[in-house]
């Protein structure tokens, strides 16, 4: 079987925490060693094989589009631009209308992980499950909340505000051809709460915790440590 080589990258948020530190420009193209953070998550899909990337756009769509340009280290790159405020479900259902194949790669825009793509896409594989959630080992679950697993299988998103080291949903999934014939056919959603709460009820989402290098920008503390992870 042909391995899954497209991704959807998430780039449509506002990224109001962040806005007092970098003012003028969307989340994703904060200024990271002297980078666009966006191209370094750009460089580890192109590491990994992927060849079509559709970027999902909002605020200030046209300058994600004029930073990244139509093609990316070989990789083909499209736009998927909300008119009006998707949520996450609704910005990857309307993403998923560019694929040309049957499974996808979805990242958030603002978060780097290292981990292997076809690792996450044959966990999926081999044990039936629909979707792939990569995990993070973080020192303190509470900003993010843990996630619960029994046999590979997620069983459980706990809600912020418990704490201590734990695994964490690192925003970085794998869809097989089920789940996207499964996302709702709703306009702007969660794809947080719409998908992989009654997928994970259901015992059809996997955990893959083969990763490293977690870090989400989001916040000005996790921003400034990037500089000093990637500059390095």
């Amino acid at each position: 079987m042909k391995p899954a080589d497209e991704a959807i990258v998430l780039v449509g948020g506002l990224g109001t925490r962040l806005r007092a530190v970098v003012p003028d420009l969307p989340k994703p193209l904060a200024p990271v060693a002297g980078r666009p953070f966006l191209a370094w998550v750009m460089d580890q899909l192109a590491d990994n094989g992927i060849r079509h990337v559709v970027l999902a756009t909002g605020y200030m769509s046209d300058v994600v589009e004029a930073a990244i340009g139509a093609s990316w280290r070989g990789m083909q790159v499209e736009y998927s631009v909300e008119q009006h405020a998707l949520g996450t479900g609704g910005a990857v259902r309307q993403a998923c209308q560019r694929l040309r194949g049957n499974a996808v790669h979805v990242l958030n825009g603002d978060t780097y992980l290292d981990y292997s793509a076809a690792g996450i896409a044959d966990a999926v594989s081999e044990s039936g499950a629909n979707i792939g959630v990569a995990l993070a080992r973080v020192d303190d679950v509470a900003r993010y909340g843990a996630v619960e697993c029994d046999s590979g299988r997620i069983t459980r998103f706990r809600e912020k505000g418990g704490s201590g080291p734990g695994y964490v949903n690192a925003g970085c999934y794998f869809l097989g051809s089920k789940a996207i014939a499964a996302l709702p056919q709703l306009e702007a959603y969660s794809f947080e709460t719409e998908v992989l709460v009654p997928m994970t009820a259901a015992g059809s989402v996997c955990g893959y915790a083969d990763t490293r290098g977690f870090i989400d920008i989001g916040v000005p503390d996790d921003y400034l440590r990037a500089q000093t992870i990637f500059g390095g």
